[in-house]
């Protein structure tokens, strides 16, 4: 499946851009290193083994998914700090 792309023939279809109430039955979790302002990135494992992401701040709103291996690249370019110099000061 395209998660792309939304399939109109299947209104259930888990696509990017959907709003995040529509991904019932998972569970939504952020890092403990969030803080009490609600700036957070919030994950959920799909049924399929997908990753859906959602801002905290608007967690009605969209939510983007990703395959496991596209989650599993990114963590890695994250412990290794290739994104380090998007926070830096």
């Amino acid at each position: 499946m395209d998660h792309d792309v939304y399939d109109a023939e299947d209104a259930s279809a888990v696509y990017n851009g959907m709003a995040a109430t529509r991904l019932s039955d998972v569970v939504w979790q952020k890092s403990r290193h969030s803080n009490s302002q609600g700036s957070c990135v919030e994950f959920a494992r799909l049924p399929d083994g997908g990753v859906a992401v959602r801002n905290s701040r608007f967690p009605d709103g969209p939510a983007l998914v990703y395959t496991r291996a596209e989650i599993e690249a990114m963590l890695l370019g994250v412990k290794d700090g290739e994104f380090d110099h998007l926070v830096a000061s």
